[in-house]
């Protein structure tokens, strides 16, 4: 015969459960943590980057202009 548990035994597996989830959700949440600031550095990196390279074609435009 299967054994049959009790309410308060399927609440302490199930609360086991979610406790394991929010464990798991908050090391995913650390490891974004450590990803947000190396991602705004890129962003940041990136921007002025294509302001260089704006720049430069904003130069070519003005050159191309002055030929004709």
């Amino acid at each position: 015969m299967a054994e049959r548990r009790t309410e308060s035994e399927v609440l302490a597996q199930e609360l086991e459960h979610v406790g394991h989830k929010i464990k798991s959700l908050e090391a995913r949440v650390e490891e974004l943590e450590a990803v947000i600031p190396r991602l705004e550095t890129a962003a940041e990196t990136t921007a002025r980057a294509l302001e260089e390279v704006s720049a430069h074609w904003d130069a070519v435009y003005r050159a191309m202009r002055r030929k004709e």
